[in-house]
């Protein structure tokens, strides 16, 4: 049983009788083991297992965990266990009350938002300030959603960011705006899923005996305020200070560090055994980490007796000397490929380091950069998938229609809502059914100037100009094709939309359905049109050679995405699993490069990190954009901590397209890798005084 296979710390744990617990778990002390125990206490205490909610940081986690409650009660029991991200759970129980719930993806719905951004002037204001752009409101919204708990959006603006007091209210219409067509359409994203679900909680019993709450110290204000909502009778969650990582995405590190002030009455276990990493492995990581503030007191213990091979600097003259050592390195060592791990604080380090492994014939897998569901390519297919599924995603429509020259989100939105005023409120009668009574489908445009409208009423033009496109007659009678701002390239484009979604209505089948857009006209432009973005030189020139090769990758995507649907028999179970799972996917094979936040929980016998140089990691910028060095610290330990057995810490001095000198990382003085020297302390003094 999972119990008997529990250390001491472990099994106090795991059969605390307290009613909140807080376990810190540090790096490889069996933190899943104690979870699981957890559980399996809880099941023989008669509890059901209905009962329980396990909330993870991914629903991999989730997934591997219910595995092994299933290997000793059985998949029967093992699968009435709630289990999954907040995320995850907070959709099933919404999609439960109501069915016509829409999810869509943060990076999808930043397309609405820009739709209704982009009819914003700032022209009229006589100022030195820089609005934001439209991507960029987006991301404080989304950070003000999961941050603040008590302010309007407006009200927060001007006390974050004074400077932009005068925009605030331009900026609040414009979520104003967006929240009213998310909640006409239907559409919630992450953040929403987190407050409708804290909504029902608040007025519902959920019925849970207990929940577990796995990386807890990555908690944010709005996940911390869903726990509160379910106020469950018993609290077990998991989690280590040093281990914080997701400051940059709202996480609050003061929610694991006043457990204890926020529930009097709770005990604070520690699991101080390391199963992981070698003595000299943890002792480096254990120096470091003691330069941050200790939250709570802990002294790790090391098991493992068998590996004492230290951990080894490697300095190079030039950056990309760097890489080339490290994957020369690689080409001999005797650990095997998918047991060695290169790890980077920025994406554009793994670039340098994929290339030469490459060059070397070496494979490798990537995680932490573009995901395959991110590539635009897959997107489009899925964008078209949704329309057909659900013709009132508005959002879907954008997205396709911003591929059209000439035609941005604002102006997709326009022709969106024509064309459903067109149909009666239905997109595909507005298509082949138009009302043509209706002579103008083109809304009336407010006008304010307080909040950045200035549009006029739009004059309706001849649709003369597309007599020799060879378009359909039916499609010719279409008043849509009287928008003025519509040009020969984008009514084509319109065209072929009109001609795969008629040609789609009615299949069945996914995985026909992906064949079909696959091999559509309208995907034959994306194509193209990708390709050769992918291969434009600076000079403005495409690379033909380049533009085969990109061509030949994103021809690769349409088959990989047939496979994922073949086992799915309906439309919409095969769409949820592709936005709901598809962050978990990982590509390749061979050598894993991954970024510090993209190896959390995992380990390998063989660790590279690199690039540790001051500016570099710790990562100045991004602290200067609210980042401490106390978070960056968190990630070196997160990095290193990887390491079972062999650990390698690489630096260069010098990077020779930028004519840049480097300073070795303030982490590698830390760890008695260096000794302290005057450049060292001239380091520390500047960056202290930036810092202040």
């Amino acid at each position: 049983m999972p119990l008997s296979s529990l250390n001491e710390q472990q099994y106090s744990a795991a059969t605390s009788t307290y009613k909140q617990n807080l376990i810190i778990a540090s790096a490889g002390t069996g933190k899943t083991s104690t979870i699981v125990g957890r559980i399996a206490y809880l099941l023989q205490s008669g509890i059901e297992p209905q009962e329980i909610l396990l909330l993870t940081f991914t629903n991999k986690a989730a997934a591997e965990m219910v595995e092994r409650v299933a290997s000793f009660f059985g998949n029967k029991v093992a699968s009435k266990i709630e289990a999954g991200t907040f995320h995850a759970v907070s959709y099933r129980w919404l999609k439960k009350a109501d069915s016509k719930v829409v999810l869509k993806q943060q990076r999808e719905l930043k397309t609405l938002f820009r739709s209704v951004f982009e009819k914003r002037s700032f022209a009229h204001f006589d100022t030195k300030v820089t609005p934001y752009g439209g991507n960029y409101l987006y991301d404080m919204y989304g950070l003000y959603q999961n941050t603040e708990l008590e302010l309007d959006f407006e009200s927060w603006v001007k006390q974050t960011a004074p400077e932009h007091e005068e925009f605030a209210l331009i900026y609040a219409d414009v979520v104003d705006e967006f929240e009213t067509l998310k909640k006409e359409y239907g559409f919630l994203n992450f953040n929403d899923l987190l407050l409708n679900f804290r909504a029902l909680a608040q007025k519902t019993d959920l019925g849970y005996k207990e929940v577990l709450v796995d990386e807890y110290q990555d908690t944010n204000a709005l996940q911390g305020t869903l726990i509160d909502a379910m106020n469950p009778p018993s609290l077990f969650c998991v989690g280590d200070y040093d281990q914080s990582i997701y400051a940059f995405n709202g996480a609050d590190i003061s929610i694991i560090g006043s457990f204890v002030k926020k529930y009097p009455e709770a005990k604070v276990h520690t699991l101080v055994k390391n199963y992981r990493s070698s003595a000299p492995i943890l002792s480096l990581a254990n120096r470091v980490i003691q330069y941050n503030e200790r939250i709570y007191p802990k002294e790790l213990e090391v098991t493992r007796k068998d590996i004492t091979t230290p951990p080894t600097l490697l300095a190079y003259e030039e950056l990309f000397e760097q890489y080339h050592g490290i994957a020369h390195k690689i080409a001999t060592t005797q650990t095997s490929n998918d047991e060695i791990a290169v790890i980077f604080r920025n994406n554009s380090t793994a670039d340098g380091i994929e290339v030469a492994l490459r060059e070397l014939e070496i494979g490798c897998r990537r995680r932490g950069g573009t995901s395959f569901f991110d590539a635009k390519e897959v997107k489009f297919i899925l964008d078209i998938y949704t329309l057909l599924v659900n013709e009132s995603d508005m959002m879907a429509f954008i997205h396709i229609f911003e591929f059209a020259r000439g035609i941005g989100s604002a102006m997709a939105k326009e022709l969106y809502l024509a064309l459903k005023k067109l149909g009666h409120g239905k997109l595909f009668f507005g298509l082949y059914a138009p009302d043509e009574s209706i002579k103008n489908p083109f809304e009336k445009r407010k006008l304010n100037r307080q909040l950045g409208l200035f549009d006029e009423n739009v004059e309706l033009g001849s649709v003369g100009k597309y007599a020799k496109l060879g378009f359909e007659e039916r499609f010719m009678r279409n008043p849509i094709l009287k928008y003025p701002k519509l040009t020969k390239e984008s009514a084509t484009f319109l065209y072929h939309f009109y001609l795969i979604y008629r040609d789609l209505k009615g299949e069945k089948s996914p995985s026909f359905v992906v064949q079909k857009i696959a091999s559509s006209k309208i995907y034959e432009y994306i194509k193209d049109l990708l390709a050769t973005k992918r291969s434009t030189l600076k000079d403005g020139s495409v690379d033909e050679k380049l533009k085969s090769e990109s061509l030949l990758k994103i021809e690769r995507k349409a088959p990989l995405l047939i496979n994922l649907a073949q086992p799915y028999k309906e439309h919409e179970r095969f769409l949820n699993a592709m936005i709901l799972g598809s962050s978990d996917l990982t590509q390749g094979e061979g050598v894993h490069l991954l970024s510090i936040h993209a190896s959390k929980g995992l380990e390998y016998k063989e660790v590279y990190v690199i690039d540790l140089m001051d500016g570099r990691f710790p990562n100045r910028k991004l602290m200067v954009r609210g980042g401490s060095i106390e978070e960056e610290r968190r990630l070196f330990y997160v990095a290193v901590t990887r390491a079972k057995d062999i650990l390698y810490l690489s630096f260069a001095k010098y990077d020779k397209v930028k004519k840049q000198n480097f300073v070795p990382s303030q982490f590698l003085y830390e760890a008695g890798l260096i000794t302290k020297d005057e450049k060292y302390k001239k380091m520390v003094e500047k960056n202290s005084k930036e810092e202040e």
